[in-house]
Order: C-alpha cells, then structure tokens, then sequence
C-alpha cells in the first residue's frame, strides 16, 4: 500500500528511515531538485516551457538548431541553462551526506548544472551532460561555463570558437534529436538495478528516455517525491508531495 505524505516533516522522518533501512539507495532527479537553488524548470507554471522566445524552447534545445542557428542557440544557451551564481540546496548536500556515510551508492540526474557535485557528490552519472564541460568539435579542448559566458574568443555573430585551433564548441549537454552518453547510460542502469531502494525526486518522470531508467529497479521500496503527480506514482511505496529541499532536512 502506498503511503501519501504531504507534511515536510513527515516526509523527512520517512526517509530517514528508508535510508536507514536500506544499503544500496540511489537517487534519481530532475529538474525539481535545483528549483530551491534559483534554477527554474521545464514544465511548471513558471518554466521555461511556458515561457515567450522566438523560437520554441524544444527547438531551440535541438540539435539542428545548434547547426543552423549557432548565434541564437548560444544566446538562449548563456541567458537560459547557464546559472553560475547557483549554489546547492539542502537535498544535494543532504544527497553528498548520505553517500559520505555509505547510505546512498549513486546519484542518476537529468540535471546539467553540475550542483551534485557542488555538494560533494562524487558518483554521479549525468544523463543529459553538463554546462560545465563545453568540448572544441575539432580538437577536443574543454571549456568551461565561465569561460562561455565570459565571450572572451567568439566570432562576430557571438558564437564562441576554440582560441587553440579555432574550432566550434558544442555545449556537453545531450540536446534534442541526440542519444544518450553509452557509458553513462550503462552506469545508471547498472546503479538502479542493483538498488534495493530508489527514491525518484523532482522529476515529472516524462522525459525519455531517461524516464524509462525506473523500469530497471528491482528493490523493495520505490519512494516518489515530486510536487506535481507522476504516471508511476501509483507503483510507489513512498509518494511524498512537497518541497524536496524540505523534505531532505534531516
């Protein structure tokens, strides 16, 4: 039977337990999990889905408009999906916590803004990849999300060039029409099938196929923290709705 919680404080007692009670716990997030460090989301009221640009967000998320619009992809790009002054929030210091003191074997995230890590995260599989790495698509420098923001080497439209051979920079993020990073992928499948307990956390759980990653968990508990309901809420042990940084202050 599903227990339902909606008191933060409920919901933190809960899952200090379930990481009590569990060895092999792993974490899956998406874009929720950053919401309390400034960072906004896709599909809320106030995400960037229902936000006015010239061009839809999930078109200008594409690949082909990064080949065919490189001056407005890095404009969106800087203005959009990079936050340099985010910091972590209590869930992924809460996350780094529980690993440090060998309660949490992984973190499988959605997000690309690298605050797991921030936080102390140090096994971490990055689905959609990170603004923090930006790689030269002709000899394989890596820039950084300062470094793009600070358009110290770009071209006259505003695009950024390799300053060491003059290349194009591709962001290391997965974007539309693009597969999933193989070995990342197979890291993260291999983390949730050997869980015995896989908390889900801020994640509307529609995009695929990340989505698709919760078929792989076998374990006995599937806890579910997310404000808005999900299509697997009804496969949860554990549905929490309420703040996920509240709900991790223990």
């Amino acid at each position: 039977m599903t227990q339902a919680i909606t008191d933060p404080k409920q919901a933190s007692a809960a899952l200090e337990e379930l990481f009590g009670t569990h060895k092999r716990a792993v974490f899956f997030g998406g874009a929720g999990v950053s919401t309390a460090s400034g960072i906004p989301d896709f599909r809320s009221v106030d995400g960037l889905y229902h936000q006015q640009f010239a061009y839809p967000t999930e078109t200008m998320l594409s690949h082909s408009f990064y080949e065919a619009h490189p001056a407005e992809f890095f404009d969106f790009y800087r203005t959009k999906m990079i936050a340099l002054g985010a910091k972590p929030n209590r869930c992924h210091t809460k996350l780094a916590e529980l690993e440090r003191a060998g309660k949490l074997n992984a973190v499988v995230t959605q997000n690309i803004d690298g605050l797991h890590q921030m936080a102390g995260s140090q096994r971490v599989f990055e689905l959609h990849g990170s603004v923090h790495r930006n790689i030269c698509q002709s000899c394989g420098a890596v820039y950084s999300a300062e470094w793009i923001c600070s358009r110290e080497h770009e071209d006259a439209a505003g695009v950024p060039v390799c300053p060491a051979c003059g290349g194009r920079i591709k962001p290391d993020v997965v974007l539309y029409e693009e597969p999933l990073d193989e070995h990342v992928l197979t890291g993260a499948v291999a983390a949730i099938a050997a869980a015995d307990a896989l908390i889900v956390g801020g994640t509307s759980l529609v995009v695929y196929p990340a989505a698709g990653l919760t078929r792989y968990f076998a374990g006995d508990t599937l806890a579910i923290c997310n404000l808005a309901p999900t299509d697997q809420d009804a496969n949860a042990d554990l549905l929490i709705s309420c703040d996920i940084a509240a709900a991790f202050a223990f």
